[in-house]
């Protein structure tokens, strides 16, 4: 390479393996998140394999894959379901710790934190939050 050719930077989609690492992931968190009794209940009427897809898509965005997601914002599909900052908070450590465990580097970590922490407010239902 030389120093005039440009160079694209590769995405956190494309560092941690595409669409079949954000599958796996997705896969662990869900097996994480429907054996935890405090969250589970939230998924007993829901289409799972369909809610794996929105999150697959989701997440991809997030690291910067391509945009393929046409569903619910995330205010309109949580807010109804009440969702206290504990729920969340424990939803938050589940993917963490599933991406920590599929070899996700830090610096990714940190940025999923981010967006966690950046969408909070359309998730938690609005008595729910601190301060509010």
């Amino acid at each position: 390479m030389t120093v005039t050719e440009e160079t694209t930077p590769v995405s956190h989609y494309e560092r941690i393996g595409g669409a079949s690492s954000v599958k796996a992931a997705v896969e662990l968190f869900y097996d994480k998140v429907l054996a935890d009794p405090e969250l589970a209940g939230y998924f007993t009427d829901v289409d799972m394999a369909g809610q794996r897809r929105h999150l697959a898509l989701m997440l991809t965005v997030v690291l910067g894959g391509p945009n393929e997601y046409t569903g619910r914002g995330l205010a309109e599909a949580h807010q109804p379901l009440n969702i206290p900052v504990a729920h969340y908070a424990k939803v938050g450590a589940h993917l963490t710790v599933t991406l920590t465990e599929l070899g996700v580097p830090a610096d990714i970590l940190a940025d999923v934190r981010t967006v966690l922490g950046q969408v909070q407010d359309q998730v938690v239902a609005t008595g729910n939050r601190p301060g509010v």
